[in-house]
């Protein structure tokens, strides 16, 4: 019988449900078991695509082209968890079929109802995933706070599958916290509620992960314990770490979460491949000097705005056994080639992330310029890349118009035109050139030296290419073309020549890259911010 967990927050949203499912799934993984890792999300979008950062933080690119939660990035990043569209379940895709069946008359002659209609499709989902041959637990993290009204209807399909597989097969965590008020007291009351909420929908938790401070007591551990109807092992202390996310799986193995979640589901888990995990934290902790990047982007108010590209950044930081400052540069506030030098004065390495829309495009040129003409190591991903080409042109190649047909759809010199195939596209949703595609780099180039290889297989997300009628021109003023789609017809990668390390993709290597094998372009990335930081001392 397959093995179900599922994962809920209680109190209030960004407990780190995702983080806590991805670190289980760490554990369960070292342990010699396959899991299939899914996240629900209650809203009516049918995924994240057309969301705004400052909405919903970053889109997470799967390898078959879904637009789906950061939470994904997450389970790619601590686990080795095949991801695909399937694994992400929105409300919106869930109606969207149901609504579907009712006019193809797949329902006739029936009244078409949440219960059982909407909750059977959930369940369908859940259950196509997670009876796949070669799957031993599936972990179900289920979106927003407990006591929600969207949440309710994948509430109800969760204690449906609790029911119809039995406690020994499926199990609940929930992840709740203790506040702590004036004075310094910690509270339990919150969390006796939100479990009290969550036994009244029909489940009981069996695993509970307190979101606090500092590390509980014994006291508070057996009040809540007592308070809740969990089992005083079961209650674990989910406290801060002071180094990186990383340890979050090594504080959860101290506490035996792995044990107590494979002794109640049944689960025969001899095997013990943990030590990676250790590795991580212990390089990370034991590291002493630290490296300065400058990321300049748009959408830097909210931290999980370019959470991917945060994180790929942390493992070239281990993968060179240095620590990192991320230096977040508002390219709105770089209006002069003054403001971007003194924005940047002492970094070891800048980063131009991808982005929409033409704000903030001024400042982001400028930095490439400073990165450029400073010798500063520089990685461009996707618009990075594109405003790598912008400031060349401008400021090399001697045409002061360059620009993207995005921002100047008129423009008399867009060395960054709209895809072919984007022309008519007039829906949003779903429509960029998306997914794993393949890129063929040339050798002796940056690119192929970080990969080894000359065949690179990456994610995009994106719209606007290099423009192919002034390829020949850039080429000739001396930028290098260093990857191509493989029918040569779309530049993948450009460097600058004479150039410590350059480097500007059109594709998304944030997507790939974990803290057991850091994607080559970051490695490489910092391995150059760490000579340049050596270098001025």
């Amino acid at each position: 019988m397959r093995k179900y967990i599922f994962v809920t927050g209680g109190v209030c949203s960004s407990l780190g449900k995702g983080i806590a499912a991805s670190s289980l799934g760490s554990l369960l993984e070292s342990r010699g078991l396959s899991v299939c890792m899914i996240k629900i999300d209650p809203y009516l979008n049918v995924d994240a695509g057309t969301m705004s950062p400052y909405q919903h933080g970053e889109v997470f690119v799967t390898d078959d082209g879904a637009e789906t939660d950061l939470d994904l990035g997450n389970y790619a990043r601590f686990t080795g968890s095949s991801l695909s569209a399937a694994n992400s379940i929105t409300t919106g895709q869930v109606y969207q079929e149901v609504i579907r069946k009712e006019r193809k008359g797949d329902y006739l002659g029936k009244c078409v109802q949440v219960v059982p209609h909407i909750t059977d499709e959930i369940k369908r989902r859940i259950y196509s995933l997670g009876e796949k041959e070669g799957v031993d637990v599936t972990i179900v993290e289920i979106g927003g706070t407990v006591g929600d009204i969207e949440s309710i209807p994948f509430l109800e399909g969760v204690r449906q599958i609790i029911h119809e597989r039995s406690r020994r097969n499926a199990l609940s965590v929930h992840v709740s916290l203790i506040p702590t008020v004036t004075g310094g007291e910690l509270k339990t009351k919150p969390t006796q509620h939100s479990v009290k909420t969550l036994r009244e929908i029909g489940i009981q938790p069996d695993v509970l992960l307190c979101r606090i401070s500092s590390e509980m007591d014994d006291g508070m551990k057996r009040k809540i314990a007592n308070f809740t109807n969990i089992d005083y092992e079961c209650v674990l202390s989910a406290h801060d770490v002071n180094t990186t996310i990383y340890e979050i799986p090594v504080v959860y193995r101290a506490q035996g979460l792995d044990r107590v979640v494979c002794e109640r589901l049944g689960l025969e888990c001899e095997n013990d491949h943990f030590r990676a995990w250790r590795t991580v934290a212990d390089t990370w902790k034991s590291s002493i000097e630290e490296v300065e990047v400058a990321m300049v982007g748009k959408y830097i108010e909210l931290a999980d705005s370019y959470k991917s590209i945060d994180e790929s950044l942390v493992h070239g930081a281990i993968a060179n056994g240095v620590r990192i400052k991320i230096r977040k540069v508002d390219s709105e506030s770089l209006n002069t080639a003054g403001q971007a030098e003194k924005a940047l004065d002492g970094v070891d390495g800048i980063l131009i992330p991808g982005g929409f829309g033409e704000r903030g495009i001024p400042g982001m040129i400028e930095a490439a310029r400073v990165a450029r003409e400073k010798k500063i190591p520089y990685l461009g991903i996707c618009l990075g890349m594109q405003i790598q080409v912008i400031e060349w042109a401008r400021n090399v190649l001697g045409v002061p118009e360059a620009n993207s047909s995005e921002f100047t759809p008129d423009g008399p010199a867009n060395v960054i035109a709209l895809l072919e195939e984007q022309v008519d596209v007039i829906q949003y949703g779903g429509t960029m050139r998306l997914g794993l595609s393949q890129s063929i780099a040339i050798e002796g180039t940056l690119i192929h030296a970080a990969y080894g290889t000359t065949s690179v297989k990456e994610r995009h997300r994106h719209r606007y290419e290099v423009n192919n009628s002034f390829r020949e021109r850039l080429q000739e003023s001396g930028l290098i073309f260093s990857a191509f789609t493989p029918d040569g017809q779309l530049v993948e990668s450009t460097e600058w020549p004479t150039h410590p390390w350059s480097v500007g993709v059109q594709f998304h290597p944030e997507f790939t890259s974990s803290p057991l094998k850091a994607g080559p372009l970051f490695r490489d990335f910092l391995a150059a911010a760490v000579e340049r930081m050596k270098s001025a001392v």
